[in-house]
């Protein structure tokens, strides 16, 4: 049996501990809860904020991004988040309205400090002139597939770290050392793939949806042709018949698709070009090696230079 006097001290040391959980912001006792639109932010995310962050991912490698249900599980979640990270530009204009909506949750709604946007942290390729909806799929803001250059990712990392900064100040130091680990890491690997990839500087490739123009930007990539003949619209048999009509006048060594895609259209052109296609995983967990942001991009390079070969 403890004595009075160490009765008295124990008395102390729990109301302290119970005291100091009340003046804690909830952060620094629970992860924050982050809901990250596509696995690229979700896999950047973890990597930033490790244990002080709880992240759910809206969508898989495997969906495509534009069109998702707002089922009732992702409402559910959202309507829990403390910090949405999403793409932006527009790419999640068909679903993400609805989420926000019926979730309820003032804290993640647009101009709130627990929205986040990647796209407002990169420079935009391939901004329309002109907005009209006979022209496809076409986005306000430019082309929203931004994470196909690993530079962009470096950029969401900066601005992603002071977010989680500010919004759970108790753990600022831990993201600030996180992301400078991080830095380190992804700038030799950028310089690596970057050095890697120079046979494939000026290489013709027919894409199937318009969502590299930021990996043909990084790598000097050059696109003769789009199996879709306008974004977001399957090609037609007769559409295909076209583009490889423009094949022999323009020829192109590499057939490219996101493993989202649907490939008959690719395969299709691939067997009357004699085109290899190559399925990238355009995003985290797409295939076994895409497992995290490394491993996507080291998969993109070894599946272009393959078949650039």
């Amino acid at each position: 049996m403890l004595n009075p006097s160490l009765r008295q001290a124990a008395r102390v040391t729990w109301r302290a501990v119970a005291m100091l959980a009340i003046c804690l912001p909830a952060h620094a006792l629970n992860p924050l809860k982050v809901v990250a639109c596509e696995p690229e932010w979700a896999a950047l995310t973890q990597e930033l904020a490790g244990a002080h962050a709880s992240v759910y991912a809206a969508t898989q490698a495997l969906q495509d991004p534009h069109a998702i249900q707002a089922r009732p599980s992702l409402i559910a979640a959202v309507r829990n988040a403390e910090l949405l990270v999403c793409t932006g530009a527009e790419l999640e204009v068909g679903w993400l309205p609805v989420l926000l909506r019926q979730s309820g949750n003032a804290a993640v709604q647009p101009g709130k400090p627990g929205f986040f946007e990647a796209a407002e942290h990169v420079r935009m390729l391939e901004v329309p002139t002109r907005l009209d909806r006979a022209d496809g799929d076409v986005h306000a803001e430019g082309n929203p597939h931004i994470q196909t250059d690993p530079r962009n990712i470096g950029l969401v990392a900066q601005a992603l770290s002071r977010r989680l900064g500010e919004l759970d100040p108790a753990h600022t130091a831990d993201y600030q050392r996180r992301l400078a680990d991080f830095n380190q890491r992804w700038g030799q690997a950028v310089q690596r793939w970057t050095q890697a990839a120079a046979p494939l500087k000026g290489l013709p490739i027919v894409v199937q949806h318009q969502g590299f123009p930021y990996l043909e930007a990084w790598l000097g990539l050059r696109q003769v042709a789009a199996l879709e003949p306008k974004p977001g619209v399957e090609p037609s048999s007769t559409h295909l018949s076209g583009v490889l009509s423009q094949l022999q006048r323009q020829p192109a060594r590499v057939i490219v698709r996101a493993a989202y895609n649907d490939g008959r259209g690719a395969q299709w052109l691939a067997e009357r070009a004699r085109l290899p296609v190559v399925v990238l995983p355009f995003t985290v967990g797409a295939n076994d090696r895409a497992k995290d942001l490394f491993g996507l991009f080291d998969d993109t390079l070894d599946q272009l230079l393959k078949a650039a070969r």
